[in-house]
């Protein structure tokens, strides 16, 4: 388990990201053989982009359900859409798969957004908390002076 950071804390990335939100919703839990193989692909492609900085994923968490919750975050827009697009990695593969086998019988859903974040437009703070979410990612300083209030946060410091 990650080490407590005691105070309060704020993540501050040097420029602009990408905010990526994506999931899946498992409609038919009894049909196992229809969602599990797509749970490990993107186990796959997580160990994929972790190992591999150059393609621009920054970090991220997962919650699991029956809806599935993955909070990505990366350096920009055009590198996670050159990685979507790849055909030497893991995502068009597994896209490929997910329409061949379940398309749109309903068996599971799959849903993303994605966020373009500018400098100075957005604020976050974590109290007695392991280095997560954006925090995992970037640079933590203490969130005091200027980084004390949502709105100091918010431009800057």
């Amino acid at each position: 388990m990650s080490r407590i950071m005691q105070g309060r804390w704020t993540a501050q990335p040097d420029d602009g990201f990408v905010v990526f939100i994506i999931g899946m919703r498992i409609n038919r839990p009894w049909m196992v053989h229809r969602w599990l193989p797509l749970i490990r692909a993107m186990g796959g492609m997580i160990r994929e982009l972790s190992a591999q900085p150059e393609l621009g994923f920054m970090g991220g968490k997962a919650w699991f359900g029956r809806t599935i919750v993955l909070i990505q975050y990366w350096q920009s827009f055009e590198q996670l859409e050159a990685y979507a697009k790849a055909v030497n990695l893991s995502h068009v593969t597994a896209w490929a798969e997910f329409n061949r086998k379940i398309g749109d019988d309903g068996t599971v859903g799959i849903y993303h957004e994605t966020y373009r974040i500018s400098p100075g437009q957005f604020e976050n703070v974590f109290v007695n908390m392991p280095p997560t979410l954006l925090g995992n990612c970037a640079t933590l300083i203490e969130a005091k002076g200027g980084y004390a209030s949502a709105r100091g946060r918010m431009g800057g410091g």
